[in-house]
């Protein structure tokens, strides 16, 4: 069972239990990323599909660019589980042999948080300012979310609730964390995919457009499928629910919206890594509402 939890409909709180609890966003952060690459887009900052060899930001959003990841290297494991200083990004690159791509990009799908801490990159390039800053301005302003940061140091996991990971320094995550209540990370994904969302229905189009991904199938997901920015699996019911789960050391939220038949987002936050309850909670959720 999850520790915290929070359920919106149409926008409302309608049951929560310790939604005000400060948690790490974790990979929900790349709903924020990419929501924040699109504003930018439709200012005409950034390009969707402009990239030297075919790296656009289309492709790093939607995890086709052929970008390897360094979740899977052992290395990076214990360093983080030692409480090491984090790489710096060129050297965690290299240790990633991130110069290797895996295929070429739009020919397949492989999760990889290298591809968005590219997307960061460009971001602020293109905004003239840090993540935090451009995510603040364009996302969470509009939606009138406050309390949300993005962690840089140590200190700034102060009172926010992570388990096991102690000490743990937010740099580790090199596509940024983000930090906040649980309840306002349900409110930015229902006012993302809401009448008052600060992105034009074409890109809320975008982000929900799913690849259908049978190989990566575990429940509660009856079939998984990614958009940009959004996880878009199918439950078991045959509904499909879009946001994201993110996980790190010591905990795991989800957050998720059933868009179809009224709009009813639920966010679930557990400590522990196993995701599957967490994101279970947040089906029922979704499903029948809260108990």
């Amino acid at each position: 069972m999850s520790d915290a939890f929070v359920l919106l409909e149409d926008g409302k709180p309608t049951a929560q239990a310790r939604g005000d609890l400060l948690v790490p966003w974790w990979s929900f952060g790349k709903t924020v990323i990419a929501a924040t690459a699109l504003r930018l887009v439709e200012q005409g900052r950034l390009s969707l599909d402009q990239g030297r060899d075919g790296v656009t930001l289309r492709r790093l959003l939607t995890h086709e660019a052929g970008l390897r990841d360094y979740g899977g290297l052992p290395d990076y494991h214990r360093a983080v589980a030692a409480g090491a200083t984090p790489w710096s990004r060129t050297e965690m690159r290299g240790r990633a042999k991130a110069e290797r791509s895996i295929f070429a990009p739009g020919e397949a799908w492989a999760y990889s948080n290298i591809g968005y801490l590219t997307a960061r990159e460009r971001i602020e390039q293109a905004f003239g300012a840090g993540l935090g800053e451009a995510a603040r301005d364009l996302v969470f302003a509009p939606l009138d979310v406050e309390g949300v940061e993005l962690a840089l140091t140590t200190d700034d996991l102060d009172g926010v609730r992570v388990g096991t990971a102690q000490g743990y320094h937010p740099a580790w995550v090199y596509h940024g964390l983000f930090v906040g209540p649980l309840t306002a990370a349900a409110e930015v994904l229902d006012g993302l995919l809401g009448p008052s969302s600060p992105l034009s229905q074409a890109s809320q189009d975008l982000m929900t457009r799913r690849r259908e991904l049978p190989e990566h199938n575990r429940p509660p997901w009856a079939l998984a499928a990614y958009g940009l920015g959004f996880m878009c699996p199918t439950t078991a019911q045959g509904w499909v629910a879009v946001g994201h789960t993110g996980g790190g050391p010591g905990s795991v939220v989800a957050v998720y919206s059933r868009p179809e038949g009224g709009r009813r987002t639920a966010a679930a936050f557990s400590l522990g890594e196993d995701q599957s309850p967490t994101e279970h909670r947040v089906v029922e959720l979704l499903a029948v509402g809260a108990s």
